[in-house]
């Protein structure tokens, strides 16, 4: 489900659920006389009302309960039927729920660009691609590893065969990258050498290259033919090499589907 508990009054509220409400919730409000609830993850009054105000509304409630249960039927899917099921800011906001609007706003248009350029262009495909680059970037707020990379120094699989290969070429980009192998094939398909003079840095500085390194890794690796399989696991394996984060990749991927798909 794209929430793991009650949103509303009395509800559990906790903050993802929150922000995927608030952001479908904006869909039945465009203005006056209405207006939606603000999205910051918290439970205030206003959300409440607005739950209330959406089951009186659309759904005609003589009796709303300002909640919104975590169940098939009822509010919930109902409260879909009022989202626009494509790549949106707002929907990307609903899946990246801890990211602000200024760092997607940094990405929003080079992701829409890679999706186009990689075949990415199914919502299922759509779907496991943000979640994926989701869970690997921390909701876009991380484009270089956080650990130095000496752990892959001497790694030959990945290409690393010169000292200090490591940390040059530890994990950047969206979907975090990793070796002198990968940086210099995806240096060779753009036209440009990431292995000198700091070059390898840029997957990381430039929101284009760090969103479009990803596309490229996705399409090379044949994951839009998983992701039609709807084989979360198997591309978890083709990123990470294990299926180390998997329960986070899913819940992303929920909430991808959920504003993208369906639930």
């Amino acid at each position: 489900m794209c929430i793991t508990a009650s949103v509303g009054a009395h509800g559990a509220n906790h903050f993802d659920d929150v922000m995927v409400i608030q952001c479908a919730l904006t869909y039945v409000w465009p203005g006056v006389p209405y207006r939606a609830a603000p999205i910051t993850g918290r439970c205030d009054p206003a959300t409440i009302d607005a739950i209330k105000d959406f089951q009186t509304r659309v759904q005609n409630a003589a009796k709303p309960d300002g909640q919104i249960s975590a169940v098939r039927g009822g509010s919930l899917d109902r409260l879909w039927l009022e989202v626009e099921p494509e790549y949106n800011p707002i929907n990307l906001k609903g899946i990246m729920t801890r990211t602000s609007f200024k760092v997607l706003d940094r990405y929003y248009k080079h992701l829409e660009t890679a999706m186009l350029t990689r075949g990415i262009t199914t919502p299922l495909r759509q779907a496991h691609f943000l979640a994926q680059l989701g869970h690997e970037s921390g909701g876009f707020r991380y484009t270089e590893e956080l650990a130095s990379g000496s752990a892959y120094e001497g790694r030959t699989d990945l290409g690393n065969t010169q000292k200090g290969d490591g940390v040059r070429f530890k994990g950047r980009g969206l979907i975090q990258i990793t070796g002198r192998a990968n940086y210099t094939a995806y240096g060779d398909a753009i036209g440009m050498d990431l292995t000198t003079g700091g070059n390898w840095t840029k997957l990381s500085t430039d929101p284009f290259l760090a969103v479009d390194c990803a596309g490229w890794y996705w399409e090379t690796r044949g994951l839009n033919d998983l992701a039609d399989q709807d084989d979360v696991q198997k591309i978890t394996r083709k990123i990470n090499g294990g299926v180390n984060g998997l329960k986070d990749r899913k819940a992303y991927l929920s909430r991808a589907k959920w504003f993208l798909v369906y639930p």
